[in-house]
This record gives structure tokens, C-alpha cells and sequence, in this order.
């Protein structure tokens, strides 16, 4: 396993070197071997520079069907559902270990395929993905079942059992870190599972998958199936024989899923979708300009493509000038510019149609009359980047408030009590993440049990680790990834009742 911290590749030309000594994986993964499919094909552009970087096979129906009726045939070999716990660990551990140790490799496909600055592909996809297989491998053995007690005349016995196969459709805002809040947690549990990742970003989970095999994952077991989500994902989740489904990506597509879950076999589903996070900050914060410094990251990490971007900024009106000035100057430190070179802090927009989506919003609420105090609804020259926007004044139950723009947009409200603050923070139909920021214990754990939302940080934003949930509700979704409460949705419980 690396023990590096820091990529030895510092410059532009350095990634640009390994760009051309790289070969970009193509077809799908199925079956442990690499597949064509039908033989169609979908072009790759790349949103840094336009270019298109690669064909990806693009799977049909039969495609998928072939995915799944391999993942069961292996499930029900036994081959990786029946063998001892420590074996799936000793597999998953070394799955981790050798992600780490093509970290750049995969940190240069995140960038090509997604515009991630290589720096944050390397630093926190590339840590958080293998850490967290790492980590369900570590658990995988360390898992108990329960015997009730107290029964003279019988034993009970409550275990719990793999469900199958299990179908995950994953996004392409952070394509490793959400697949592996997902894979890994199935495969520790014994299922199989069949992988559709964004058509936009496959390239680093496939290069990904192929490793799980050197590591010694049995072929069939970890499927990856290529193409459009309108055509793979509803496949997938139309299918009888898939057991269960997982899916982190919008709203919208969300509730497609269920509704496919119960025209087919009325498969389990679990979704993480999107968010409208507030994050509140009284004038009593331990640290006003680490609260400023954080306000201006939770909006512009990753081009603020993140379902738990603190899209709403919750001031005290004591403070508010003072503190949006701040986070203003910090968004304003950002180098915007080619993902490939290790001094860019915010790269482009994913992809064109979403580039012009974020814009018209900010159009949008320059017409509504929110005031503008950063940025523009204009294009930038030479790619599809989008400057930090902040906009004050914002009414509450306005688009600009209430839709999820997916960008790095910020909306600003004031309050002059809590209950104002919780009435603003909680005015949403969605509720995945939440910050607050105060030096007051007990209105810290006041506020936290009010805040409508799966998660609560105070005094710090989107910190968090494998050991904890990750996960909303109401239009954000339900059942958590990460953690042991991230296995519950890839088993089921059986109940053994022996009469003495």
C-alpha cells in the first residue's frame, strides 16, 4: 500500500505525460473480462477542453440482461456469497491497496472524463474511495447475528443474509467516492452487484473494476454495464432478477426508479438525491473566518457539483455584511482553470448542457431581483467553467431558495432569532445535509434535533467518516450509505425458530 501523502506529479506536463502514456478503457466489464456488447458505441467529451477523449461501448437490454443473468450465476455458485467473511476482506483490502497504488493513474481519468482538478481527484476522491473498501473489508468478518435470549423451550435465531444481486447506479459528480459508498458495502455482505455509472464519467470506476479482479474478485461477481441511463439504468431496474436497487443522482430520475421498482418485482430501493443545505452561522462562532473560509468552500468544492453544497448560507443579520465580504474573498482566491494542472482549485462545469443550466439560474434570479454581489450569468471564454456566484437578499420560497442549481451558486438569507433560522433552514422539500455554527453547546444540540435533514454539522462542514451515515430524507432521499447502517439495504433478515 502507498504511504505517499502528495502526488510526485507537480506540473502541468507531468500529467500531461501520463495523458499520453495512458490507455482510456472502452468497453464494459462484465463476466471479469472486458466486452463490447453490442457494439455501439457513445463519445466521451472531455469538459476540458471539448475534445473527445474515447467511444464507450453502449450497452442495449440484452447487454444488461447478459450483466445480470452473470452476476446470479455467480451468486449462486457460491463463489463469493458462501466463503468465509475474512476471505471477502482479504480481497476487499487488497482491492484498496491497489487502488492506492495507481492513485495517479486514476486521478488523470477523473480529471479527463469529469473536469476534477487532479490535486482534489488525488487528495479526496482517491483517499476516500479506498479507504472506504478498505474499511467494509475490515468489517466484513467482524459482523454478528443475534440469538434472542430467554426461551426454555427454543432457540431464535435472527440472521442476516445477501440478498443476490444487486443493481447501483451512480453519478458523475464524484464517480469513485459514490460508487464505493456502495460497492463495497454489498460486496462485504456477499451479493453480487451490477454497476451502471453516469454515461458522462465510467472511466475511472471501470479502470477501477478491472483492478478488483487482480485483486482477486471472481468474475461475475462486480458487473460495470456502459451507456445511456434512459436505456441501462431503466434496464436495470426493470429487471426481475435484480434484487435490490441503489441509485445516488436527482430527484427526478429517483422517483423513475421506484416507479420501474414496482412495474417490475417490486425490488427494495434506496436513493440519495439531491440537497438545498443550510448552513446557519450565528454571530457567536468560535471562528467567523474559518465559518467564512468553509461558507466558501461548501458552495465552490468540485465546481459546487455536491448534493450537500451549502447552496444556502443562514447569516445573522448582526453580521451579515461583514461575513458575506468575507466569504466573497475567499471565493474569490479560487484559480479556475485547466483540471490537469496541479494549481487549479476549481475546474469546469461537467458538461455543456449543465454549464448553461447553471447560468440560466443565475439569470433567472438576477430577473427575480435577488441582489448580485459576485459573479455573472455570462459565459466565460475557453471552456466550460463557471465564476463563483453570491447573491444577497434572497426570498425564501424563491427558485433561486428552493431549486438545486448543482453549481456554485450561493443564496443568502438573514435572520434575527433561531426560530427564524429554523424556519429558513427547514423551508425546503429536501433535507441531506445542514451546518450551524456557534460556540453555544446547548443551542447546538437545540438546533441540531429541529434541523429537518440526515445530517447536522456544527462548526465544521461535510466532515464525516465510514464509521457514520451518509444520507437524507424527503426529497433527498432514504437509506444511508456508508457505515454498518450502510449494509442493511443490501441484506435481508431471516428468523430460525428451533423448537428444543
Amino acid at each position: 500500500m502507498t504511504t505517499t501523502t502528495t502526488s510526485a506529479l507537480t506540473t502541468l506536463q507531468d500529467w500531461l505525460d501520463l495523458r499520453d502514456q495512458t490507455s482510456l478503457p472502452e468497453a464494459m466489464w462484465i463476466d471479469g473480462t472486458w466486452d463490447r456488447g453490442s457494439g455501439k458505441t457513445l463519445p466521451l467529451t472531455s469538459p476540458r477542453d471539448g475534445a473527445v477523449i474515447a467511444n464507450v461501448a453502449s450497452a442495449d437490454a440484452s447487454d444488461v440482461d447478459r450483466a445480470v443473468r452473470g452476476a446470479r450465476q455467480a451468486f449462486e455458485s457460491g463463489v463469493w456469497s458462501r466463503i468465509e467473511p475474512r476471505e471477502r476482506a482479504d480481497v476487499l483490502i487488497k482491492w484498496a491497496d491497489l487502488l492506492d497504488q495507481n492513485r495517479d493513474e486514476l486521478a488523470l481519468l477523473l480529471a479527463l472524463e469529469m473536469g476534477k482538478p487532479v490535486s482534489v481527484a488525488w487528495n479526496v476522491e482517491l483517499r476516500t474511495a479506498p479507504n472506504t473498501i478498505r474499511w467494509y473489508g475490515e468489517l466484513a468478518d467482524k459482523l454478528y447475528d443475534e440469538a434472542p435470549r430467554g426461551r426454555n423451550g427454543a432457540v431464535a435465531l435472527v440472521t442476516r443474509e445477501p440478498l443476490g444481486v444487486v443493481g447501483a447506479i451512480t453519478p458523475w459528480n464524484f464517480p469513485m467516492t459514490l460508487a464505493m459508498f456502495k460497492i463495497p458495502a454489498a460486496l462485504a455482505s456477499g451479493n453480487s452487484i451490477v454497476v451502471k455509472p453516469a454515461t458522462q464519467t465510467p472511466l475511472s470506476l471501470l479502470r477501477a473494476v478491472e483492478l478488483s479482479a487482480e485483486a482477486g474478485l471472481p468474475a461475475g461477481v462486480l458487473q460495470v454495464v456502459t451507456g445511456n441511463g434512459s436505456v441501462v439504468g431503466s434496464a436495470i431496474a426493470l429487471h426481475h432478477d435484480v434484487d435490490a436497487l441503489t441509485f445516488t443522482g436527482s430527484t427526478e430520475i429517483g422517483k423513475k426508479l421506484l416507479t420501474y421498482a414496482g412495474e417490475s418485482n417490486a425490488k427494495p430501493v434506496s436513493l440519495e438525491l439531491g440537497g438545498k443545505s443550510p448552513n446557519i452561522v450565528f454571530p457567536d462562532a468560535p471562528d467567523l473566518d474559518e465559518a467564512a473560509r468553509m461558507a466558501a468552500w461548501a458552495i465552490s468544492f468540485n465546481s459546487g457539483q455536491m448534493c450537500t453544497a451549502g447552496s444556502r448560507l443562514v447569516v445573522h443579520e448582526d453580521i451579515r455584511d461583514a461575513f458575506v465580504a468575507r466569504v466573497v474573498t475567499h471565493l474569490e482566491e479560487h484559480v479556475i482553470g485547466d483540471p490537469l494542472d496541479p494549481a487549479t482549485t476549481m475546474g469546469p462545469m461537467a458538461y455543456a448542457a449543465h454549464r448553461d443550466d447553471v447560468l440560466a439560474e443565475v439569470g433567472k434570479a438576477i430577473a427575480d431581483g435577488a441582489t448580485l454581489v459576485l459573479g455573472s450569468d455570462e459565459k466565460r471564454e475557453g471552456g466550460l467553467y463557471v465564476n463563483p456566484v453570491v447573491f444577497t437578499d434572497v426570498d425564501p420560497d424563491s427558485r433561486l431558495a428552493q431549486h438545486e442549481i448543482f453549481g456554485p451558486v450561493l443564496a443568502v438569507h438573514t435572520f434575527r432569532t433561531e426560530e427564524e433560522a429554523i424556519e429558513i433552514a427547514n423551508n425546503s422539500d429536501f433535507g441531506l445535509g445542514s451546518a450551524i455554527w456557534t460556540s453555544d453547546l446547548s443551542r447546538a444540540h437545540r438546533l441540531s434535533r429541529q434541523i429537518k435533514a440526515g445530517m447536522v454539522w456544527v462548526n465544521c462542514y461535510e466532515e464525516g467518516d465510514s464509521s457514520v451515515p451518509f444520507g437524507g430524507r424527503n426529497l433527498s432521499g432514504h437509506g444511508a450509505d456508508r457505515s454498518v447502517h450502510g449494509l442493511e439495504k443490501y441484506t435481508t433478515l431471516k428468523t430460525t425458530w428451533i423448537e428444543i
